[in-house]
């Protein structure tokens, strides 16, 4: 593999997941350790940006991201800002004619984001989202086993994202509650996962029905002031979904759910079987099969679990009996963007899918406000 330089804009906690994901890449795929680089970081300030430099140990640092773009040994940007400064950012760097890995969501609004995948196809580079849930070796089984046809017509399914992030009222103001920031709350923040992941499983959306609320709506502006300010996105989301072939689900968003620290899960059901998935559980697949003996006294029927563990194509190293997690789904994630710039291949998932996820989250939005169906502009 030739070798890509990384410039990282943004050194938040995301941003040393991505620098530590690069690092690791490596090692899970005997490649050799300067393959890949982070050869320059930018952050908004030139103290954290010098931090950050030397944490990650490269030489380059700024508080201009353009000063990024600029650099002829810059091949690939990741973005890792806040969710207002992805649009400009992807456009200027699609223009400098670097290839973009972003976080989620893609961008503040469907006009952005739907200029963001027009500039990145127009400049040829290649472009990829953060979806890193969707490389759980056990998600890669259940797309298998859903493209062949196990599950047979899909009648339903459910997904549902909590946290128990802002339960608390005392918890002051950030980013992530202001929209002219992020665009959308718990919707956008969670949302954005959990949608993908069904969006990747069981394709297009092609309808909406969503309330959205605010549960706390004021909060203190800091952590030791009495003084308040207005939160103006969602704390929770909850969806009914239709898909084209007229499956219904429900999908829940929660950054208020008590008790929950990560708590993701989706079930889908259908007439020859079904399938269940639980974050908690990241090594195995759970499955039931309509096609097994239900006699004597119910034969072999009931959910199994089939072990996904660490089985990453292409995987070469480590041990891939240890089970998955977090940091190893964005070391994934991102070694498919480096694949597929030095593979000339397209993305996965892309721009495009990203659009689609907004346009979902959109759609969600507006049937809030007027409370009923909305249906889904196809992204393609």
């Amino acid at each position: 593999m030739p070798k890509i330089r990384i410039g990282l804009i943004g050194y938040g906690g995301i941003g040393r997941v991505h620098a530590a994901a690069y690092r690791a890449i490596p090692f899970h795929y005997g490649l050799p350790a300067n393959s890949i680089s982070i050869a320059g970081v930018a952050t908004t300030r030139s103290e954290t940006a010098e931090a950050a430099a030397a944490e990650i140990g490269c030489d380059f640092h700024t508080d201009d991201y353009r000063a990024l773009l600029a650099r002829d040994d810059i091949d690939a940007v990741d973005i890792c800002t806040p969710n207002n400064s992805h649009h400009e950012i992807a456009l200027a760097a699609a223009a400098a004619g670097k290839h973009i890995y972003c976080e989620k969501p893609l961008a503040m609004n469907v006009a952005e984001a739907m200029s963001m995948a027009e500039a990145v196809e127009a400049a040829r580079v290649k472009a990829q989202m953060t979806f890193n849930f969707r490389f759980f070796p056990a998600i890669t089984r259940a797309k298998q086993l859903l493209e062949a046809g196990f599950v047979g017509r899909i009648f339903s399914f459910r997904g549902r994202y909590h946290r128990s992030s802002y339960i608390s009222s005392d918890k002051p103001m950030s980013w992530r509650l202001r929209r002219e920031i992020t665009g959308g709350g718990a919707l956008f923040d969670l949302g954005s996962h959990i949608l993908d992941l069904l969006y990747y499983l069981l394709g297009d959306f092609a309808a909406v029905n969503a309330t959205l609320d605010t549960l706390i709506k004021e909060r203190p502006i800091a952590a030791d002031s009495s003084e308040t300010a207005p939160v103006d996105v969602d704390d929770i989301a909850f969806l009914h979904a239709r898909l084209p072939s007229g499956a219904l689900g429900t999908v829940e968003i929660s950054r208020m759910g008590t008790g929950a620290t990560n708590d993701l899960s989706f079930e889908i059901f259908g007439d020859q079987g079904a399938l269940r998935f639980d974050l908690a559980e990241p090594a195995w697949l759970h499955v039931y099969d309509t096609r097994d003996a239900d006699v004597p006294l119910g034969g072999r029927r009931g959910f199994r679990k089939i072990e996904a563990v660490g089985r990453y194509r292409g995987q070469r190293a480590p041990d891939w009996t240890m089970s998955p997690d977090f940091m190893r789904v964005h070391a994934e994630c991102q070694y498919q963007f480096i694949r597929a710039i030095q593979d000339d291949a397209p993305t996965a998932p892309s721009f495009v899918d990203g659009l689609h996820i907004q346009r979902i989250m959109d759609a969600a939005e507006r049937s809030s406000e007027c409370g009923a169906w909305v249906r889904i502009e196809s992204a393609g």
